[in-house]
C-alpha cells in the first residue's frame, strides 16, 4: 500500500478516535445557560506563575483536553501538505488507468464490469486530486476540527466560533488576486519593469533579476498578494516557460517566496504579519522603513545576488524566443489601466472592511464586462482556492494559541526570532505575529524579533505566508505532474531565509 493511502487511512482513523474521545471530556455549559468562551481565554488558565514553559503547556493540556485534539488535527494537516504531491501522483495513475479502459468499455457496454471499474477509477482520481490540492488540505482537516468542537463544546459553540473568526485577510487576498491578474494591471506592471530591464539591455537574466528584486518591493505599495500574483505571472511567461533545470526552478520559487515575504515591510499596510500588529504596537510606515524596510532591501539584493552567482551559467545560457506581437491584440487604453489602478487603491485602502472589498470586486467585474475588448477572461478558481486555504488556516490557527503564546513569551531575542521563523514554516506568519500581539509585556526588541523571524521564514513553506498559495497556484504546473515538492521548496528558500534573517538582526537601525 502506498504511503499516501496508508497515511490517509491511519490519519482519518486517528482523527475519528480523537474526536470521539471528546464526548468524555465535553465541557458543561455555563450556569446561565450560555456557552463558555471559545477558544478558552489564556487568562482563565491562571498559570502565569508556572516555573517553565513545559509545565505551563502541560497544565493547559490537562485543564482543556480539547487543546491536544485541535493541535493533533493541525499537525495531521501539516503532514498531509508534505504528501500532497504523492496524492497528485495517485490521481494521475488513476487517470491513466481510466483512459486505458475506454475502448474496452465501449466494446463491453455501459452496464459491464469494466464500466463500473471506470466509475470507481474516476471517483478515486478526483478524490486523490482533491487530497493533493494544497489549498484544500486545511479545509479538509477543518471538518474533523469542527466535529471535535461539537463533541467537546456543542453545536452552538462551533457555529459561534466559525462566525467569530476574522476572515478579512482571506477575503482581501482572494479579491486582490482577481484584480492584480487582470490584463491592464499585468501590462502596466510588465511595462514598468520592462523599462528597467531595457536600461540593462534586456534578456532572460535581466528579467529574472528585476522580477525577483523590484517586483517583491512593489508589495510594500500594492500589497504582497498583488506583488506575488504579478511576479509569478511574469516569471511564468518570461522564465518558467523556457524550462530551466529543476534546481533553478526551486531556487527561483524559494527566492520569490522569501523576497515577497520581506518585500512588503517597507510600509505598515502591505505585509499581512505587519498588518496584524501595526495598530496594536503603533508601528507607522516611517518606523517600518527605518527598522525593517531598508534591511529587507539589503537582504533581497544579497540573496538574489548569491543565487545569481550560483546559477549564472545557466541563466546566461537561457535565451527567450522572440516575442511576436499578435496583430489582433489591441493596446490597453491608459484610462482603463488607470481605472484598474484605482480599483487596487480602493481595495488596499479598505483592506480591513470586507463589505467594501466585496463591493469593489462586484464593480470591478462589471467594469471588466463593459470593457471586455481590452480584457482577458477573469479567473476565479485560483483566487477562491487561495481564499479557502487562508480561511481554513485561520480557523485552525485560532485553536493553537494555547501553545504558541507560551513559546513566544518564554524566549529571548535571538531564540524568539529563530522560534518565530520555525513556527512560521508550520503556520501562517500573520497568525504568529497576531498571537505575539496578545502576549502582554513584550519589549520593543522582542516585538522586532518576532516580526523579523515571521517575515524571514515566510518562504520556507507554502503555508508560511498568505500570498504563497497564489504563487504556487500559478507556477506549480511547471514542476511536473506531482506539483511542487515541500522539501525542495524548503531547501530552495533556506539560503535566502538565512540571509534576510541575518540582515534584520545584524544590521543597525
Amino acid at each position: 500500500m502506498s504511503a499516501p493511502r496508508t497515511f490517509f487511512r491511519v490519519a482519518l482513523s486517528l482523527a475519528v478516535f480523537l474526536v470521539l474521545t471528546g464526548s468524555a471530556f465535553a465541557a458543561a455549559p455555563a450556569s446561565d445557560g450560555t456557552t463558555a468562551a471559545f477558544p478558552r481565554p489564556i487568562a482563565s488558565y491562571n498559570d502565569a506563575g508556572f516555573a517553565n514553559m513545559g509545565a505551563q503547556m502541560w497544565h493547559r493540556a490537562v485543564a482543556e483536553p480539547f487543546n491536544v485534539i485541535a493541535t493533533a488535527i493541525f499537525l495531521l494537516a501539516i503532514v498531509h501538505t508534505f504528501l500532497a504531491s504523492r496524492f497528485l501522483a495517485l490521481s494521475h495513475a488513476c487517470e491513466k488507468q481510466y483512459d486505458a479502459l475506454e475502448d474496452e468499455e465501449i466494446a463491453a457496454g455501459p452496464d459491464s464490469r469494466v464500466a463500473r471499474r471506470r466509475d470507481r477509477l474516476q471517483f478515486r482520481r478526483m478524490l486523490y486530486h482533491f487530497l493533493g490540492e494544497v489549498e484544500a488540505i486545511f479545509g479538509i482537516w477543518a471538518v474533523p476540527l469542527m466535529i471535535a468542537i461539537i463533541s467537546f463544546h456543542g453545536w452552538k459553540t462551533m457555529v459561534s466560533y466559525l462566525n467569530g473568526v476574522n476572515y478579512t485577510e482571506p477575503i482581501f487576498v482572494a479579491v486582490i488576486m482577481v484584480v492584480a491578474a487582470s490584463k491592464p494591471i499585468l501590462r502596466f506592471a510588465e511595462g514598468s519593469l520592462a523599462a528597467v530591464v531595457g536600461l540593462w539591455g534586456g534578456g532572460v537574466l535581466v528579467w529574472w533579476l528585476v522580477i525577483l528584486t523590484l517586483g517583491p518591493m512593489l508589495g510594500s505599495f500594492i500589497t504582497e498578494p498583488a506583488a506575488m500574483t504579478i511576479c509569478a505571472l511574469l516569471l511564468r511567461d518570461r522564465f518558467f516557460k523556457l524550462q530551466p533545470s529543476q534546481r533553478l526552478k526551486y531556487a527561483t520559487l524559494g527566492l520569490l517566496f522569501v523576497n515577497v515575504s520581506v518585500g512588503g515591510t517597507l510600509t505598515h499596510f502591505a505585509a499581512p504579519p505587519v498588518v496584524m500588529v501595526a495598530s496594536t504596537w503603533d508601528w507607522s510606515t516611517p518606523y517600518m522603513f527605518t527598522h525593517f524596510g531598508w534591511k529587507a532591501v539589503v537582504g533581497i539584493l544579497i540573496s538574489t545576488g548569491v543565487y545569481f552567482l550560483i546559477f549564472r551559467k545557466e541563466l546566461r545560457a537561457m535565451v527567450a524566443p522572440a516575442r511576436e506581437r499578435d496583430a489582433t491584440e489591441r493596446p490597453v487604453p491608459a484610462v482603463i489601466t488607470g481605472i484598474h489602478l484605482l480599483f487596487i487603491g480602493w481595495l488596499v485602502f479598505n483592506a480591513h472592511y470586507p463589505p467594501l472589498v466585496v463591493f469593489g470586486l462586484l464593480f470591478f467585474l462589471a467594469f471588466v464586462a463593459a470593457t471586455e475588448r481590452h480584457q482577458m477572461g477573469v479567473t476565479l478558481r485560483s483566487p477562491l482556492l487561495v481564499g479557502f486555504f487562508l480561511a481554513s488556516l485561520v480557523i485552525h490557527g485560532g485553536c493553537q494559541q494555547w501553545w504558541i503564546s507560551p513559546v513566544i513569551g518564554g524566549l529571548g531575542e535571538w531564540p524568539l526570532m529563530l522560534g518565530a521563523t520555525v513556527l512560521t514554516a508550520f503556520n501562517d506568519n500573520a497568525a504568529i505575529t497576531y498571537l505575539a500581539s496578545l502576549v502582554p509585556g513584550l519589549s520593543d526588541s522582542l516585538k522586532f524579533a518576532v516580526v523579523a523571524g515571521a517575515v524571514a521564514g515566510g518562504g520556507l513553506t507554502v503555508i508560511a505566508n498568505a500570498p504563497n498559495p497564489a504563487g504556487q497556484a500559478l507556477l506549480q504546473k511547471y514542476f511536473g505532474p506531482e506539483g511542487i515538492s515541500p522539501l525542495n521548496l524548503f531547501l530552495g528558500a533556506l539560503v535566502p531565509t538565512l540571509i534576510v534573517g541575518a540582515a534584520f538582526m545584524l544590521l543597525g537601525t
